[in-house]
């Protein structure tokens, strides 16, 4: 008899309410995969432009979700024992293969690092994507080095939040921006020292700070704001795409010699599973443990409200990472 399990199942391109939780046979587990029961799973900007058909990437019908977080369940290749604690993301998940937003996945096993922690749950489901993205953008991207200053545009998205509490524990002096004045507060909770109001022109309000300019920024806007980020940065200092939270990836007539200013460097992050080393990941769950990093979590959901989950993505309603639990 066919073990069936719950899920939320994306047919085609849509708004939240697209989205149908339905029961679906459970999925099987081959060598070199790992079936996780999921126990929670963070929300992801990539996952709502999946949903609203944007990008050249995946396949429907799909359920969504590039991470996960819960027990495995089996491994036949025995990469990892049952009862191990895991965060499974990337590797095609949620586009190709099926995703998280269910209550079991079958992933590749290169897609799954392990972890133990008795943080709860809807704690654990908001760290895989967000920690890999915002540790790959300090090191892979910016090479952040302790002292450094670091401007982070785009800063109340779970990411910028993440990138904030990391720049901290890296020593660095950190600078991010909001549009609302409003939301001040949580920034300088996640350890940002210096708050900037977003209004589409900040590279001036950054050099009245660091008169030089930042070493390194990370833009999560996406590129309206990248010249401007690019203008806010130090000669020799570097400038990593990472995110698109306009909504808008390509500049329009790109002509580089006027687009980049002299010896400022452009580069971008976009990790996998294997960019996320499971001692980085360890060492921060530790560090929420006892208190000395924050987590900036938005607000966590019931598996039956992602339809109103994805509405508040939508709607930017929420600052910080959201999450949603299985039972």
């Amino acid at each position: 008899m066919t073990e069936m399990m719950r899920a939320i199942v994306l047919d085609g391109p849509g708004g939240p309410d697209a989205l149908q939780i339905r029961d679906v046979p459970r999925p099987p587990v081959e060598p070199g995969q790992v079936l996780v029961r999921v126990e929670a799973f963070g929300l992801n900007r990539s996952e709502l432009h999946f949903r609203q058909g944007l990008g050249s990437f995946g396949s429907f019908p799909r359920v969504p979700g590039i991470e996960a977080t819960g027990v495995v369940v089996d491994a036949p290749g025995g990469e990892f024992a049952p009862g191990t604690q895991v965060g499974a993301l990337m590797g095609g998940m949620g586009r190709t293969i099926d995703g998280g937003y269910a209550e079991y996945v079958a992933v590749p096993a290169t897609s799954v690092v392990a972890f133990t922690s008795d943080l709860a749950w809807a704690v654990l489901g908001a760290v895989p994507e967000m920690l890999q993205t915002a540790h790959g953008s300090l090191t892979t991207g910016v090479d952040a080095q302790p002292g450094d200053t670091l401007l982070i545009r785009g800063g109340t998205s779970s990411i910028g939040l993440a990138l904030a509490v990391l720049g901290k524990q890296r020593g660095l002096t950190v600078l991010s921006t909001t549009r609302n004045p409003g939301r001040a507060a949580v920034l300088e909770a996640a350890g940002v020292e210096h708050v900037i109001i977003d209004d589409g022109d900040i590279a001036a309000k950054v050099r009245q700070i660091v008169p030089g300019g930042v070493s390194g920024a990370v833009e999560l806007v996406g590129t309206p704001t990248l010249r401007d980020t690019l203008r806010a940065t130090a000669v020799h200092g570097t400038v990593c795409f990472t995110g698109m939270l306009s909504n808008q990836w390509t500049v329009p007539d790109f002509y580089p010699i006027d687009f980049l200013p002299n010896g400022v460097r452009l580069t971008a992050y976009s990790g996998e599973a294997s960019d996320l080393p499971a001692e980085v990941l360890q060492h921060f769950l530790d560090a929420v443990a006892s208190g000395a990093a924050t987590l900036p979590i938005g607000r966590v959901y019931a598996f039956d409200d992602i339809v109103q989950a994805h509405t508040d993505m939508e709607n930017g309603a929420v600052a910080g990472k959201l999450v949603v639990t299985t039972r």
